[in-house]
């Protein structure tokens, strides 16, 4: 099995073992920490009237979200049992799930067809993405946005790898859901930090507004802590 197939294994078992609880994963923080404050700082750029894909979506918790301010919100994962989890946490169909593989160009230009120019939400995958698997995620935030879209990307900064060594050394080793992390062969923080604008830039993405900020996570240090990863963001259009 070659490294990436191996890698999307990984995220179908740890999303299958993972309860529905909202917040079992450590990434799964509440909007208002997430793409609350993120939509703000897009829809100056956006509009609202076209949909919103949320690349990466995991349990749906931020697309759920995104739905309230969106016309249109589309929730789309690499693993089949993310999708399942997001779809049984909105019985109320307030956004769509389904699977969808960003490195796969030809899944994403069907997906785009559909669709149509779109908004796009991507929170933290660069970084989670193997490193030869990269440009094709940014390429696909290029080929989503069409000419009208508009897109916010937010991903860790190497910075977060001290944050999460501190934790994973504390007194009482890692915390349980950062430990999950590592137990399923997952890479956090694994972009430098030039990369990713660069990453962006390549695949024909321009760079509208960026900035320095923080991901909280659902995790704490023993002393109560939360666990707040730096970050950088950025609002993109189409060149």
């Amino acid at each position: 099995m070659d490294v990436s197939r191996r890698y999307r294994a990984a995220w179908e078992d740890f999303w299958r073992d993972t309860a529905d609880t909202p917040g079992e994963a450590m990434w799964d923080s509440d909007p208002s920490l997430g793409s609350g404050p993120h939509s703000e700082l897009l829809l100056p750029y956006a509009d609202s009237a076209l949909p919103v894909v949320d690349l990466g979506c995991g349990s749906g918790t931020q697309t759920r979200y995104l739905a309230t301010r969106f016309a249109r919100a589309i929730g789309v994962d690499l693993s089949h049992a993310a999708v399942e989890h997001a779809r049984r946490a909105d019985p109320e169909k307030t956004a769509e799930f389904e699977q969808l593989d960003l490195v796969d160009a030809d899944a994403v230009r069907a997906f785009g067809e559909r669709t149509g120019d779109t908004n796009v939400y991507m929170r933290a995958v660069i970084h989670q993405s193997e490193p030869r698997d990269r440009p094709a995620v940014a390429a696909a935030v290029a080929a989503l946005l069409g000419e009208r879209g508009r897109a916010f990307v937010v991903e860790l900064t190497p910075a977060s790898k001290a944050v999460l060594q501190e934790a994973a050394e504390g007194p009482g080793g890692p915390p349980a859901k950062l430990l999950r992390v590592f137990e399923y062969g997952l890479k956090p923080a694994g972009a430098q930090d030039e990369e990713v604008p660069d990453l962006l830039r390549a695949a024909g993405l321009r760079i509208l507004a960026e900035g320095r900020t923080t991901l909280p996570m659902t995790e704490y240090l023993p002393d109560g802590t939360r666990i707040d990863l730096p970050a950088r963001w950025f609002v993109l259009a189409r060149e």
